[in-house]
């Protein structure tokens, strides 16, 4: 493990919490805030009758896939829980504070479609704390841009499903496992939040290339989870040949699982999300963790420059209830990947907020 690699907080980093936000992210060793006192990620979910953060009827940036209220999801409970870390209470969510702390600065959310709930989840806390505040937006329908004008701070969200280039060739689309052109967008960015995984096991119509290459080696097809080991080192090398700490900062979403099958949660297999009212009340997932969850962690260990991994899989497991299923503007037959906005993305947004200001 390289001396740098970091997954939670370096202790030494503690003194420069008054500095610049650039220097306010501690190091990450697990995700805790303080070792000996709180683990963020580890928990369980409790009732409060003050949640949720922000009425999602009036954001007006909430996108149809996520807006369960304005689609004729009937019940409500889903937006009354509060993720509740052991050891310690999670800071409450402060939209005018963090767009100070952002003040001129610009963030970009880089990955798929789960980036793309978090993001809107974080426009929509945001406008809450400013509702009369002036925005304006963009979008190329690769970059999409939110700037909110008074405190000069821009919310970008930049779609990427496998973070490396996907190139098209004369044999067809090429997933390219060693190579990250689209990174020069990225660059000069003041905060990254990265994600990959979801779109990985994808095969049939919806898969979106037709070769891997990896190295010399043009392939039709590997084994998914080598392959995204493989993308993500490749990543992992970009975050330590591109990123300067005093200038930008890193996090890394990590895995947001999906509910088709009840029988992980000790339902019966036919139960998925659909139907769902309550998270489970355990502190422990029936199904155990995701695979993935140590491939992200074992690649973030070989990073020398300091990434915050939002640990996010635990708590969202438990999440079986905060899916769209059927109650989105898609006609999704029944959506148990994405996430209901309000819902579990603030909590996302209210851990990375959690690692910012403490």
């Amino acid at each position: 493990m390289a001396s740098g690699a970091h997954l939670g907080f370096g202790p030494l980093l503690l003194r420069y919490v008054s500095l610049v936000l650039v220097a306010s992210l501690r190091r990450v060793t697990a995700g805790r805030l303080s070792p000996a006192a709180c683990d963020l990620f580890n928990g369980s979910w409790v009732y409060d009758e003050s949640y949720p953060l922000y009425d999602s009827e009036s954001c007006p940036f909430n996108r149809r896939e996520f807006d369960c209220l304005r689609y004729g999801r009937p019940d409500k409970l889903y937006l009354k829980y509060r993720w509740s870390p052991n050891g310690c209470d999670l800071p409450r969510f402060d939209g005018r504070d963090l767009l100070r702390r952002w003040k001129g600065k610009k963030i970009m959310f880089v990955g798929d479609s789960l980036s793309l709930n978090q993001y809107d989840s974080l426009l929509c806390l945001l406008h809450a704390a400013v509702p009369n505040g002036k925005t304006s937006s963009t979008d190329t329908g690769t970059l999409k841009t939110v700037t909110f004008e008074d405190y000069n701070v821009s919310v970008m969200y930049y779609l990427s499903h496998y973070l490396v280039d996907i190139v098209r060739e004369k044999i067809g689309r090429v997933l390219k496992l060693d190579s990250i052109q689209g990174g020069r967008v990225w660059l000069g960015a003041d905060v990254l939040i990265f994600n990959t995984w979801h779109w990985w096991p994808t095969r049939g119509p919806s898969q979106p290339w037709d070769f891997i290459q990896d190295g010399n080696k043009i392939l039709k097809d590997m084994d998914r989870n080598e392959a995204f080991s493989k993308a993500l080192a490749t990543w992992a090398r970009w975050v330590d040949s591109n990123i300067y700490p005093a200038t930008t900062q890193v996090f890394y979403q990590g895995i947001s699982p999906s509910h088709y099958h009840g029988q992980d949660w000790g339902g019966s297999y036919r139960e998925s999300c659909s139907g769902q009212r309550q998270p489970l009340n355990a502190s422990t997932y029936p199904a155990g963790p995701l695979p993935e969850q140590a491939i992200v962690k074992n690649v973030l260990r070989t990073i020398s420059k300091p990434v915050y991994l939002l640990d996010i899989t635990l708590l969202s497991l438990l999440r079986k209830d905060a899916h769209p299923s059927k109650y989105n503007g898609v006609h999704f037959q029944n959506d148990c990947t994405h996430w209901c906005v309000a819902g579990l993305p603030d909590t996302w947004n209210q851990l990375m907020y959690a690692a910012l200001v403490s």
